[in-house]
């Protein structure tokens, strides 16, 4: 199930992420919130301490 999870998130952030900067080229913080969503979605997934 955990897979499952991942393997959506994934595809959602990707397609979120394409669909953003198809439309806006290039906003820095844009940029750093994406990597701490995934950052925080990764720990979520795994279980993290």
């Amino acid at each position: 199930m955990r897979s499952l999870l991942y393997i959506i998130a994934v595809i959602l952030i990707i397609v979120w992420a394409t669909g953003y900067f198809a439309l806006n080229a290039g906003n820095l913080i844009h940029i750093l919130l994406l990597i701490a969503i995934v950052a925080v979605l990764l720990r979520i997934i795994r279980g993290g301490n």
